[in-house]
């Protein structure tokens, strides 16, 4: 059974002797292989000629920078140092002939500022007060010639006081300018001033006031629907008091055929009150029942 199985599996029993074969093909091919130790000294060698193959690189670029160094050395700084030199050297001079033209054009604008104010002095002069008759002293040629003097003007002579102007002075002096006259004037509008503050005050005094009044509605209920609504409507129209006005009434039902009186008057606060127009209106007990304020508004 076993035997019957193996022969119908695939199974590559001779794989050993395939491999051996290839191995031989290529040891054909590419001659034999070396031993592990001659690959070791092999990939030794070839490190080494890397780092020499390295070194060399690094001396050529060491020496290549000293060359450029030595060429550009202090040499090389010099001309630079003396290039820099030069052109400040240059700019500093620029500088200077700027400067130069500076001060030369400040100098002219001060000479053209001291022109311009001599100028304005000259054709504005200084006006002299008016209480000042002083001739003005003429331009001394020679610091030798001697100033002359300032001549001032002669006061006009005195004016001989005639018999006839001295009159009238004197008739001028008896005039009093502050004299009873005008006391008597302040005591008239004085006078006048009181008499029309006191008519003022009359006239305000009897113009009326404002009165405060209101506007007052009633509902006056009766006892039941026997009651008598015109008699208690003129038993509430009979109260008369002053500052009470009883204006337009009328009957609203209230219910089960009872009607109230909604009666409508306008009253002056400062003399009548509610309190008092709802104790004279229940004293009609006969007809009256209660009395309630259904509006008050102010007028």
């Amino acid at each position: 059974m076993a035997a019957d199985f193996l022969m119908h599996e695939k199974i590559w029993f001779d794989k050993f002797k395939y491999d051996d074969a290839e191995k031989r093909y290529y040891e054909q091919m590419n001659g034999p292989v070396a031993s592990p130790s001659c690959q070791q000294e092999n990939g030794a060698s070839t490190i080494l000629r890397d780092i020499a193959r390295a070194r060399e690189n690094i001396q050529k670029s060491l020496a290549g920078s000293a060359s450029t160094t030595s060429s550009a050395g202090p040499g090389g700084d010099q001309n630079e140092l003396v290039t820099r030199i030069a052109n400040l050297e240059v700019e500093n001079q620029n500088l200077h002939s700027v400067v130069a033209d500076l001060q030369l054009a400040i100098s002219k604008l001060e000479t053209r500022l001291n022109t311009l104010e001599k100028c304005s002095t000259s054709h504005h002069p200084s006006a002299t007060p008016p209480t000042q008759h002083v001739t003005p002293m003429k331009k001394v040629e020679s610091p030798a010639a001697p100033p002359k003097k300032v001549e001032l003007p002669s006061a006009p002579p005195a004016k001989k006081v005639g018999p006839s102007e001295a009159d009238d002075e004197d008739e001028d002096d008896d005039i009093d300018l502050f004299g009873s006259g005008d006391e008597e004037e302040d005591q008239e509008a004085a006078r006048v001033r009181e008499e029309r503050l006191r008519q003022y005050a009359e006239k305000k005094s009897k113009k009326p006031g404002l009165i405060a009044k209101s506007s007052i509605l009633l509902d006056v209920k009766p006892w039941d629907d026997e009651t008598d609504m015109a008699k208690m409507e003129e038993c509430v129209r009979s109260i008369q008091m002053d500052g009470l006005v009883w204006g337009a009434s009328k009957l609203v039902p209230v219910g089960y055929g009872i009607k109230k009186l909604q009666i409508q008057c306008v009253v002056e606060d400062d003399k009548v009150g509610t309190d008092i127009l709802e104790e004279e209106i229940t004293k009609f007990e006969d007809y009256v029942q209660s009395v309630d304020i259904a509006a008050f508004n102010k007028i």
